[in-house]
């Protein structure tokens, strides 16, 4: 079994953060005893003994579990970024308790993390063990890749047609982040630009559902690997960026079957795009 992940700070979770906390509500009065004088107010920082205060809002004190899911997220994301970098290694088997030891936090958001991975298909669960990275091959790729262009290369045909240059135009920093990331030669880093510029390209369709099933399918797609193929170099990662950018150029300036031609060859069959 797996003993944790190698220097897994960098992958999204920020080491050394303090662990949420309970909230300390103060002790509450209990009921008087009968025949008892009422208990006066406790006097507030600028109120005095006994004041009412109708018209101050009252504060809410945030629930724990809304810091336990915020501390479970940011798990799931460096799970997430772990399995892009390969970290998470496929065919291994990783125990919740493990790494939440080396997340420095208790198992049960790493253990819910680890759910939700297993409910997007990577991992699995192993009985009284933890959770197995999924092994994944060119045909699960190919497929995924296939699904992804019946699903977004129409809307983006249509997009073509009817969204005006000024709005492509404004998509072209994020072209931009994605040719930069790329040069990093981080796949991670990359995963995380390209999600973000296919993800503004379809919301321009207005479709909520439509964003968030391509971008399951997106995040699926980036997984790496096993084989020869399991990581994709610096040059493919910049290749597949520049792509994004003359995609723009060729909407801003309203050449549609260029357009056509460049979706075509960017969500071409057995690739990611």
């Amino acid at each position: 079994m797996k003993q944790g992940l190698h220097d897994l700070a960098g992958a999204g979770l920020p080491w050394g953060a303090a662990r949420p906390t309970t909230p300390r509500v103060p002790p509450q009065p209990g009921p008087a005893e009968p025949g008892a004088a009422p208990r006066e107010r406790a006097a507030g920082p600028t109120g005095v003994r006994g004041e009412h205060t109708h018209s101050e809002t009252p504060i809410r004190v945030p629930r724990a579990a809304v810091q336990r899911s915020s501390v479970r997220g940011q798990i799931l994301d460096a799970l997430r970024t772990a399995l892009v970098t390969g970290e998470l290694e496929p065919g291994e088997v990783y125990s919740a308790p493990v790494l939440g030891e080396r997340f420095g936090v208790s198992a049960t958001p790493v253990r819910e993390a680890m759910q939700q991975l297993a409910l997007e298909g990577a991992v699995e669960v192993v009985p009284n063990r933890g959770f197995r990275v999924v092994r994944r091959g060119a045909r699960e790729l190919a497929e995924l890749a296939e699904v992804r262009a019946l699903l977004e290369v129409p809307v983006l045909l249509r997009l073509a047609r009817t969204v005006p240059p000024g709005r492509w135009a404004e998509l072209r920093p994020l072209a931009e982040d994605t040719v930069r990331a790329a040069g990093s030669g981080c796949p991670a880093v990359y995963a995380e630009s390209d999600r973000a510029f296919h993800r503004a390209v379809l919301s321009l369709a207005g479709n909520e559902q439509l964003v968030g099933i391509a971008e399951d399918l997106h995040r699926r797609s980036q997984w790496p690997l096993v084989g020869p193929q399991a990581r994709r170099g610096r040059t493919a990662l910049l290749a597949d960026a520049t792509e994004h950018l003359a995609l723009l150029d060729a909407l801003i300036s309203g050449e549609s079957e260029e357009a056509a031609r460049l979706v075509g060859e960017h969500f071409g069959a057995g690739r990611p795009a």
